[in-house]
């Protein structure tokens, strides 16, 4: 894989720092294992969605990654991924499968190239034979702004504060001059040629367990077989304001659009509850199948209104290894009801 020389922008401008919101982040915890004993986070289902309005503004759309593009395609299991899970839906068959691009921010005119655009966002739904469905949420950015959900909600209501006309530092400024990982978070972020040229990475981690009863902690990695490609500065303003979404739509009627899924083994003293700190590059990855999309869907609106992922639902052989993805569950809906 190829990279083009990314922009990642240097100055702490409220524009860019909107960009570093959208997924919720997980309990923090510094163990190779969950911990059972976790102090519950503060903040309910309810707090973050409102806080997510605050730092973006209401509106009757997503409240995070609200501007995207729905796509439908089908997934196709490896040979290899039911060595590592015993999930129906890596047994063989290839599965029908909605997928949706988005920009980060929660705001549902963003142009394309603007600096909130940025991690893009990855979701789709594989419906298993039996009805079944099973969501995956992703960002083109591999770790999370902060290790746990009530740091993130500070920072998201730090962000509502630092608008037009406030004097720097801004609150939001403060808050990442207060907290490394955060700041080289913001200062990492990387704008894609095209939403198939960019790897897309699982936050929050999961426990896998195969037929056999044995487990392993993942987190989930989406590689493009287009290859990866990113804008540099210039090239990114030199883009119109929907050009992710014109490209794709382009792109897709001419071609199918691949993804390789692969799950990334965590091993002893890898932080599982903290999608702040990224696994080492050394962790194995195993092939769990491939992503194929083949066409924008027949009613992409109301597609597009009526999707949710539910992306710490109980399936047989995946469970939820960090506490914040039961919360992610749990707002959701609650979003898509506001949406309505």
């Amino acid at each position: 894989m190829t990279r083009n020389q990314p922009f990642r922008p240097a100055a702490l401008r409220p524009s860019i720092l909107a960009a570093i919101l959208g997924i919720f982040g997980t309990l923090g915890a510094s163990a190779a294992q969950p911990d059972s004993e976790l102090t519950p986070p503060k903040e309910s289902p309810l707090d973050m969605v409102n806080n997510l309005h605050t730092a973006f503004g209401e509106h009757h759309a997503r409240a995070v990654h609200t501007k995207g593009i729905m796509l439908v395609g089908s997934f196709t299991p490896s040979k290899e991924a039911h060595t590592l899970v015993s999930a129906p839906i890596f047994a063989g068959d290839t599965l029908p499968l909605v997928a949706r691009f988005s920009l980060f921010a929660g705001v549902p005119t963003l142009p394309d190239n603007a600096g909130p655009a940025s991690p893009s966002g990855f979701g789709f739904k594989i419906t298993a034979r039996d009805g079944n469905q099973y969501d995956v949420a992703a960002n083109n950015h591999n770790g999370f702004i902060t290790a746990t959900v009530d740091e993130f909600a500070v920072f998201l209501r730090a962000v509502g504060a630092s608008g037009p006309g406030v004097a720097h530092p801004t609150p939001a400024e403060q808050f990442l001059d207060a907290h490394p990982v955060s700041k080289a978070f913001a200062n990492s972020l990387t704008y894609p040629e095209s939403y198939a040229t960019a790897t897309f990475f699982g936050i929050n981690s999961f426990k896998f367990t195969n037929a056999k009863g044995e487990s392993a902690f993942v987190r989930y990695r989406f590689v493009p077989r287009a290859g990866e490609h990113y804008l540099g500065k210039d090239e990114l303003k030199a883009k119109g304001e929907n050009y992710l979404q014109d490209e794709i739509a382009s792109r897709v009627s001419k071609e199918p659009i691949v993804f390789d899924w692969y799950a990334q083994i965590a091993e002893k003293g890898d932080k599982i509850e903290d999608p702040s700190i990224p696994w080492p590059e050394t962790r194995k990855l195993v092939k769990l199948g491939t992503i194929a999309l083949t066409k924008l869907p027949d009613d992409p609106a109301t597609l597009d209104k009526r999707t949710v992922f539910i992306v710490a639902a109980p399936h047989p052989g995946i469970a939820p290894a960090d506490p914040m993805l039961v919360l992610r569950t749990n707002a959701y809906p609650i979003s898509l009801g506001q949406r309505q």
